[in-house]
């Protein structure tokens, strides 16, 4: 574990990993070759650090009809409405590779609406925005536009799920000043 800071704020004590958290953080290592810092915030609680592993690992790479780079689409357009430095660095580099396109990466940043996509896509991105800017004025002529671009309701589901998850940790990496692993910088570039 890196000495930079990850968060704001300090919250525990600096008692070592339980056993259970550092081989999930060596699997981490192993896999990605870092430790999300998302991870190593919420690791002076393993009961938060659990229940924050489950919940993300079951929407992003749970069984799903969304394919793991939709999702990524979604948390990517989400934290850009939200303007969420770490989300949009961590979810940018997945977005870039596992679509092979860095330019579409930074599309979604910026503008998703700049982006080459399809109808699907669009449709998924556009309800996802409007959930997280105006969640009271969604109503059943939106859902219906889904499935209209061929979601069916468990999509909407998973679709609303994931933009609610990322609104969530959006405004938990802002009010923590959460900050991104360096190394996503420079990922699928």
């Amino acid at each position: 574990m890196s000495d930079e800071r990850v968060i704001a704020l300090v919250v525990g004590d600096s008692e070592p990993l339980s056993s259970e958290t550092q081989k999930y953080f060596d699997l981490c290592q192993e896999k990605l070759g870092l430790v999300p810092n998302v991870l190593r915030a919420y690791s002076f609680d393993d009961k938060k650090l659990r229940a924050f592993t489950d919940i993300y690992n079951d929407l992003m790479l749970g069984q799903s009809d969304l394919t793991k780079l939709e999702r990524e689409m979604i948390a990517v357009v989400v934290s850009s409405v939200n303007r969420c430095f770490y989300c949009l660095t961590a979810h940018g580099a997945a977005v870039r590779e596992l679509s092979g396109d860095p330019v579409l990466g930074e599309m979604l940043v910026m503008n998703y609406r700049a982006a080459d996509l399809t109808l699907r896509q669009r449709a998924m991105l556009d309800f996802s925005v409007k959930l997280t800017e105006r969640p009271a004025e969604i109503v059943e002529a939106d859902r219906e536009d889904l499935r209209k671009a061929g979601f069916t309701d468990r999509d909407i589901w998973d679709i609303s799920s994931v933009a609610a998850f990322f609104n969530m940790t959006n405004r938990h990496a802002a009010a923590t000043d959460m900050r991104p692993n360096h190394e996503y910088h420079s990922m699928a570039r």
